[in-house]
């Protein structure tokens, strides 16, 4: 994930994340923490049940200005951000000529004319080259170096944030306001990447720590590291970029189909359009699948999956132990023939096929707010 002869970066969470005893690694060119002291099951368990508070700062917040700015990134992107309503937030991808997916992203509409991006670690130095290199004069692009962001995920998460922040639980998934947590300006949006209600928070990078402590200073909250938030995004069904989805796989493919809106599916002008427009009209070669092994073993990423005879379909992007379905969880691409749910195929785990099926995802029901 990084490269060792390069310097990590840091967060502003990175001296809160060593006092609560934080087991770091290198990501995405970061020091992030992977676990603290409770291990990674019981944080996927805790969040599950009450409340996880995640750094997800390494990850690259964006602000576009400008007349027009909703029109200009629909050049980029797929989705329908010109009926995005103020104060909303959607999922999208930004595409190659190909159709494959450059980079997942969130967008909301902050004013008519002005959007604020969130994109993944890895990409978003190419993300924001990307911008750049296509954004005409008279628009402005903003890195918002100067914020940090937390995600707060969990069931308990609306009782942790009123207490912070009183006009919290009123807000609507996929929804964005500024807010005041705990006394400091953040802006925050009802979404987050593990299934659960929760908020993700932009705050000021020098008062990140006092917003990270006042959240855990409330008993339902407890700090999380990467490993849950994996497990947690593999059992709600998300995708992972780099893994689940990239500049080979187009949304069609991956089941992103929905962050296409019914204009950009008949009108396109975003890169690769013909290739999407074709798969959606005549279905694609493959698609993203779920995968349940019927024993205990958990299918790793890069696990070969054959059909019971032993002919190779495709491969695991990402699989492991789902703590709160307590068995194995997998997902990956095969040919859209053999995509239907209860499908028989074979994982083959350090070299012995074993017994899976084909199933729906999510593996555990997503439990966003929606009023």
């Amino acid at each position: 994930m990084s490269d060792p002869a390069t310097p990590l970066l840091t967060t502003p969470l990175d001296a809160l994340h060593r006092d609560l005893g934080g087991k770091m690694v290198p990501f995405a060119g970061y020091a992030m923490p992977v676990q603290y002291p409770a291990g990674i099951l019981a944080e996927h368990l805790h969040t599950r049940a009450a409340a996880g508070l995640f750094d997800v700062s390494h990850m690259g917040q964006v602000e576009l200005a400008g007349p027009g700015i909703a029109a200009w990134l629909e050049t980029l992107v797929p989705g329908d951000i010109q009926s995005l309503g103020l104060g909303r937030t959607r999922y999208t991808v930004f595409t190659n000529d190909q159709g494959g997916i450059r980079d997942d992203l969130m967008v909301s509409k902050l004013a008519e004319d002005r959007l604020f991006l969130v994109v993944n670690a890895a990409c978003k130095q190419a993300d924001i080259a990307h911008l750049r290199a296509h954004l005409p004069a008279g628009l402005a692009l903003t890195e918002r170096t100067d914020r940090a962001l937390l995600a707060l995920q969990g069931p308990r998460a609306a009782e942790a944030m009123a207490t912070l922040a009183p006009e919290a639980p009123a807000m609507g998934f996929m929804s964005i306001r500024p807010l005041s947590v705990a006394g400091i300006d953040c802006l925050a949006t009802r979404s987050g990447y593990t299934g659960e209600d929760g908020w993700e928070i932009s705050a000021p990078a020098d008062r990140a720590a006092d917003v990270a402590r006042a959240l855990l200073a409330h008993p339902a909250v407890r700090p999380v590291g990467l490993g849950a938030r994996d497990s947690l995004r593999l059992e709600a069904g998300l995708c992972l970029y780099g893994a689940d989805i990239d500049t080979a796989t187009t949304p069609v493919e991956a089941g992103l189909s929905w962050v296409i809106g019914k204009r950009r599916r008949e009108q396109g002008g975003f890169p690769g359009a013909a290739v999407v427009q074709r798969q959606l009209r005549d279905g694609p070669p493959r698609l993203r699948v779920g995968l349940r092994p019927d024993g205990r073993a958990p299918a790793r990423a890069h696990t070969e999956i054959t059909d019971p005879e032993g002919n190779r379909l495709g491969e695991v992007t990402s699989g492991g132990f789902g703590p709160s379905v307590d068995g194995p969880v997998a997902m990956g691409y095969i040919p859209a023939a053999a995509a239907r749910p209860g499908h028989a195929v074979k994982l083959v785990v350090r070299g012995k096929p074993l017994d899976a099926r084909v199933t729906e995802m999510p593996f555990v029901p997503h439990r966003y707010f929606k009023p």
